[in-house]
């Protein structure tokens, strides 16, 4: 699950890494209503589950970390309708495993900025070749 917001500068990191891995995986380009998409992954039945979205987490922009189940309600997540620890929430009940990314963005309007799109290419990478223990936790 790809979370963001193409016209929204760095918060449309989701949509960014959804076209990168959409020939590879069932990806599904969220925008900024996820919850939308909630009876596709039900229907998905999916062992593993990657949300990816823009966090505000106090680091350099383009800095990229799991966020921890823990850490989810105390973050702010974007600009989307419902908190990301209400969807996870949810979607725990059909889902064994879900990982939630973050991308510390730089600037939420005008365009994508370069540094959040490297980042975006190389989280991209990692996820393609199935190596998210590359990416550290935030602590």
């Amino acid at each position: 699950m790809c979370i963001g917001n193409r016209n929204g500068g760095d918060d449309a990191v989701g949509p960014y890494i959804a076209e990168k891995l959409k020939d590879n995986f069932t990806v599904l380009d969220c925008g900024t209503v996820p919850e939308n998409y909630t009876s596709i992954v039900k229907k998905q039945n999916p062992k593993n589950l990657v949300i990816i979205d823009a966090v505000e987490m106090g680091l350099k922009s383009g800095e990229i970390r799991i966020v921890p189940k823990e850490k989810i309600g105390v973050m702010h997540i974007s600009t989307h309708g419902i908190p990301i620890s209400v969807l996870i929430g949810y979607l725990e009940q059909y889902v064994e495993n879900i990982v939630f990314i973050g991308v510390q963005p730089k600037t939420m309007s005008g365009e994508m900025t370069d540094v959040v799109k490297k980042s975006s290419d190389i989280l991209a990478d990692n996820i393609s070749s199935k190596k998210l223990d590359k990416i550290e936790i935030l602590k």
